[in-house]
């Protein structure tokens, strides 16, 4: 290898640890500090970098907690829910989406759950990182609910746009958190309930044998 490529390849694995060390900042101040808004200075000092230099990383704060986000999700499984969608047949895609989202929640219940809070605070930064989640989410239960159609799988009477709705409701936080906090069930558990919700509500029966 080179001088100036291992120089580079440096330069970018110290880039991506400052990164990190800024979301993992931006994740324990929302720990420490759920109902006090995040400041880009506290965050630097908290990770032990500049404030000018969270705004090069991230170029916003809006950017800061769209990429907290992807992080939190990501780790906790988002590919599990891409790969739910990309299932063959749609009430598979149903199940598994219904559980791969539901791991996500659970990862980090604590941090989603300030997130969401502070959407309505916060609509600029916080609320358009998870107004563009929720659209996202939307746009999926959109997809999932015309599958479901095209493939015969919805019950008789339910149009795509109802199943649409419903499962609009079944798939979001507020849901997994009734069960989840609310229940005080496991995640697992969680996820069972919320799908069975889901096929009784909008799938066709199956038969039996």
């Amino acid at each position: 290898m080179s001088t100036r490529r291992y120089e580079q390849r440096v330069r970018a694995d110290q880039a991506a640890r400052t990164r990190q060390r800024i979301l993992e900042a931006v994740i324990e101040r929302l720990r420490a500090a759920p109902t006090e808004p995040v400041a880009v200075e506290r965050i630097g000092a908290i990770a032990g970098v500049a404030r000018s230099t969270v705004y090069a990383i991230f170029g916003s704060r809006a950017g800061l907690f769209n990429a907290v986000g992807a992080y939190i999700f990501e780790r906790a499984g988002y590919r599990e829910l891409v790969d739910a969608a990309r299932r063959p047949d749609a009430r598979g895609s149903l199940r598994a989406g219904i559980r791969a989202a539901t791991a996500i929640f659970a990862g980090d219940r604590d941090v989603v759950r300030v997130l969401y809070s502070m959407a309505q605070l916060d609509e600029q930064a916080v609320g358009g990182a998870v107004g563009r989640w929720e659209a996202e989410r939307g746009a999926g239960m959109a997809r999932l609910a015309r599958r479901l159609r095209d493939e015969g799988e919805l019950r008789a009477g339910v149009s795509a746009e109802q199943a649409e709705h419903t499962l609009w409701m079944l798939t979001s936080f507020e849901s997994f958190d009734l069960l989840f906090t609310g229940r005080r069930l496991p995640a697992d558990h969680v996820a069972t309930l919320l799908i069975a919700a889901a096929e009784r509500s909008v799938c066709a029966e199956r038969p039996s044998g």
